[in-house]
């Protein structure tokens, strides 16, 4: 056998590497080109992310000119309705003017409907703008916080507000104005977003109480509403407590008048007007000042406390509607006067009958709850309730105990409080040989926990009290540590002597009207009418009266006055106040109105009776709140 050797054989070897050659330099070209389409690649990839960046800042600078543009509009509307409202604004006027949305508006647009630049920039970059394609801001719906709920007849609203001074009044206002706008954003070129934003514009103002104070009329020893300049001189004497008139107090010369009697007010006097008015004779002169020379005579009064003339008049109660109520549920808050099925819920009469849903023409009723299980009585109100005409006999009974004897067309019933402590006590209840008894007692109720606050009775007479009385003459009718306020719905007849057991105040002597601490058990008694009279028909022996009371006839738009419509009162003694809404004839020889010095005296006054506010710095405090947008739509769209 042969073998070959193949590899050593240059014939066949050398012929095998030439068909090699050229091989490196497709490799080579291969490679470069390989290279070249990366590169291409790479290129195109960085281009179309330029490009893509590119699109979307532009996307975005222009959103965010068109958002800004927005909440730039916004601004401007709710600055220029702000601007439109005044420094300082009452409640009886709504403070933002009818018309402020068109004339907003209007501004708006023609401020902002151009193409407004926002940013420049450094040289390089993306400018942005904005324009506020369009703008509607509608009229706005507008509702009052606090307040009656009714203003004559008709619902209170932003076009029907209680006048000036009126109580309770207005403590602010809310108005929601609805707006739509359409802001236009651009950054670089024609891309642009538009964006629409569509809501509500809420604005909330108030009208703070820090200029004011509430003030109970039992403060005011004298109180006329209406008292016009040169009218019938006011009766000199020794005027004890607060005097303060809406109208003009009328002085007159003691010989013209017939008398030597000086006049000496002891406290604070005050009017609204800004001249007194001054009687010489006939002939009256306005001043304005303290006392007055003409035809020889001079009138000068004495003002112990100082006479302040000018002074902002004080607003009145407008109804007894928080009286009415007080008997219902002890807290006595309320802006209508409370209706029959109110009254059916809250009160019984002494067989346990609810006061008809339909209405009735006489009966004495309390608020009262008979539990059905153990049929026991429990009060829950302030007070004795009696529909239609009534007399009214006040007495005392034990030590703090109160008896009050009604009588309605031959009908008696006798209602007993008898507390043991706040809150705590028995009421009894007779008539007709029925008698009822009721645990607890009337009590005045805090609004904000339900508690009892003090033991108070409010005896509310939906009529004519045609006789109140005490048991007789010269006897006690109101027991220490009983606080009553007696309220009609029309007049108050006072036919006999009124007294406390225990006078608080001096009524004699050379210091009368000094008050006696020891003598303060917390009695106290107001009578009220915010339509009626309070009348005087004496029946007493000796011609002579005394009621010891602030006694208010008086309401806005009221013609309330005291009166006395019987015989000529010998000597008429007050011990309280007289709160009236006009001066009318007292028929007195002589008349004493010793004011109870406790009513100055850290807001004491007699349970529900009628407040007031007075002015105790020059101007309200009023301000809207930064106002708050209910966004109802928002959305956005790009041009590119």
């Amino acid at each position: 056998m042969k073998y070959h050797n193949y590899f050593s054989s240059k014939t066949r070897y050398r012929p095998a590497l030439r068909n090699q050659r050229g091989i490196a330099l497709v490799t080579t070209l291969l490679l470069l080109l390989l290279l070249t389409a990366m590169s291409l690649t790479m290129v195109l990839s960085v281009s179309s992310d330029m490009l893509i960046n590119g699109y979307y800042g532009n996307d975005r600078a222009s959103f965010y000119a068109a958002d800004s543009g927005a909440n730039i509009a916004r601004q401007a509307v709710t600055s220029a309705i702000l601007g439109a409202v005044p420094a300082n604004f009452a409640a009886n006027v709504q403070p933002i003017p009818s018309g402020t949305n068109a004339a907003v508006q209007a501004s708006v647009l023609g401020t902002y409907s151009g193409s407004t630049l926002l940013n420049a920039g450094p040289a390089g970059s993306w400018p942005e703008k904005f324009t506020i394609a369009n703008l509607i801001l509608s009229a706005p719906g507008c509702s009052v916080i606090g307040g009656p709920s009714t203003v004559s007849g008709l619902p209170i609203s932003c076009t029907n507000l209680p006048p000036g001074g009126s109580v309770p009044a207005v403590t602010g206002f809310k108005y929601i104005y609805p707006y739509t706008l359409t802001s236009v954003g651009q950054s670089q070129g024609s891309e642009a977003t538009t964006l629409v934003d569509s809501g509500n514009l809420v604005f909330n103002g108030t009208i703070a109480a820090s200029g004011k104070t509430t003030l109970s009329f039992a403060s005011f020893g004298t109180f006329i509403d209406q008292y016009a300049a040169c009218s019938s001189p006011f009766i000199a004497g020794t005027l004890t407590g607060p005097f303060f008139t809406n109208g003009t107090w009328n002085f007159g010369d003691a010989n013209a008048l017939g008398s030597s009697t000086k006049y000496d007010f002891k406290n604070s006097t005050g009017q609204a007007n800004g001249s007194a008015s001054y009687w010489h004779g006939g002939n009256c002169d306005n001043n304005a000042a303290a006392s007055d020379t003409a035809n020889g005579t001079t009138i000068a009064p004495t003002f112990e406390a100082g006479f302040n003339l000018g002074q902002s008049a004080v607003p009145l109660p407008q109804n007894d509607y928080n009286q009415e109520q007080a008997v219902l549920d002890g807290i006595g808050q309320a802006s209508t006067a409370p209706t029959n099925a109110q009254l059916n819920a809250a009160l019984k009469n002494v067989t346990g009958t609810s006061y008809p849903t339909g209405g009735t023409s006489s009966g004495v009723y309390l608020p009262y709850t008979v539990n059905p299980t153990t049929h026991q009585n429990t009060m829950s109100g302030g007070g004795i309730y009696v529909q239609g005409n009534a007399t009214v006999t006040l007495s005392p009974v034990g030590t703090g105990g109160q008896v009050y004897t009604i009588v309605q067309g031959g009908v008696t019933t006798t209602v007993t409080t008898i507390p043991t402590g706040t809150g705590t006590g028995t009421t009894s209840i007779t008539s007709g040989g029925v008698t009822t008894v009721v645990n607890g007692v009337p009590d005045m109720i805090d609004p904000n926990t339900g508690a009892a606050l003090e033991n108070a009775t409010m005896l509310y007479v939906n009529g004519n009290i045609t006789s109140l009385t005490g048991p007789g003459e010269y006897q006690p009718a109101v027991n220490n540590g009983v606080a009553l306020t007696i309220t009609a719905a029309q007049n108050v007849t006072v036919t006999g002597d009124v007294r406390y057991t225990t006078e608080p105040v001096s009524t004699s002597g050379s210091t009368p009207d000094t008050l006696i601490p020891a003598n303060n058990t917390g009695q106290v008694l107001g009578i009220f009418t915010a339509t009626g009279d309070i009348q005087m028909n004496n029946s007493q022996n000796d011609g002579n009266l005394e009621i010891d009371a602030s006694i208010a006839m008086i309401s806005t738009g009221g013609s309330g006055g005291w009166i006395n419509v019987g015989p000529q009162i010998n000597t008429l003694n007050v011990v309280g106040g007289r709160i009236a809404n006009m001066a009318k004839s007292g028929n007195a020889t002589t008349r004493n109105i010793f004011f109870d010095q406790r009513f100055a005296q850290s807001g004491f006054a007699p349970p529900w009776y009628p407040s007031t506010t007075v002015q105790v710095s020059n101007t309200d405090t009023s301000s809207f709140t930064p106002p708050t947008v209910q966004r109802l739509q928002w959305y956005y769209k790009s041009s590119f």
